[in-house]
C-alpha cells in the first residue's frame, strides 16, 4: 500500500502538536502530503474542545469571520511547521462538528490515514462519543490515535 494522502486533525493545542508531528514525520517517511483540518464551531455552552480537529469557542459575541480567521491561523501554523520537516501540507478549515470534517476531508483526499491525538478517549467522553473515538469507528481507511497525554 503506498500512502500519498494523510489527514490530521489539530485544535492548536500542544497536544494537537503532538500528533501533528507523527503524522509529519509519516508523511516525510512515506512521501505523502498531510491535509491539516481545524473545525471551529460557535457554542456559548462549549469551552475549548480539545480532542484533536476542533475549535469550540464559547463566546457566542465571536462572529463566523473571527472563528474562521483562528481556525485559519491554527491550521497555518501546523503547515509552517510540517514545512519545516520538509513535508508538504494543504490546510482545510471548516464549521461544525471536527469528527465528520476529518471524515469528510479524508474521503474526499483519498487518504490512507487519519491521524489524531487520543485526548478525549478516557472518561465519559469516551463514552459519548469524542473526536478520536467517532473516527476510529468511522474512517474507511487507517487511523493512527497518538498518545498525546
Amino acid at each position: 500500500m503506498t500512502y500519498d494522502a494523510i489527514v490530521a486533525g489539530t485544535d492548536g493545542s500542544a497536544t494537537a502538536e503532538r500528533a501533528m508531528e507523527q503524522a509529519g514525520e509519516l508523511a516525510r517517511a512515506l512521501g505523502a502530503k498531510v491535509h491539516v483540518v481545524n473545525c471551529y464551531k460557535n457554542s456559548s455552552s462549549a469551552a475549548w474542545l480539545a480532542a484533536s480537529g476542533g475549535v469550540a469557542v464559547g463566546d457566542p459575541a465571536l462572529d463566523e469571520a473571527e472563528l474562521r480567521s483562528r481556525a485559519q491561523a491554527i491550521v497555518e501554523r501546523a503547515r509552517n511547521r510540517l514545512a519545516q520537516l520538509g513535508v508538504d501540507a494543504q490546510g482545510h478549515v471548516c464549521s461544525g462538528d471536527p469528527a465528520e470534517a476529518l471524515l469528510m476531508i479524508a474521503a474526499d483526499q483519498g487518504a490512507q490515514l487519519i491521524v489524531v491525538g487520543n485526548r478525549g478517549m478516557s472518561g465519559a467522553r469516551r463514552a459519548l462519543g469524542s473526536v478520536p473515538n467517532t473516527v476510529s469507528h468511522r474512517a474507511k481507511c487507517g487511523v493512527l490515535i497518538v498518545p498525546t497525554s
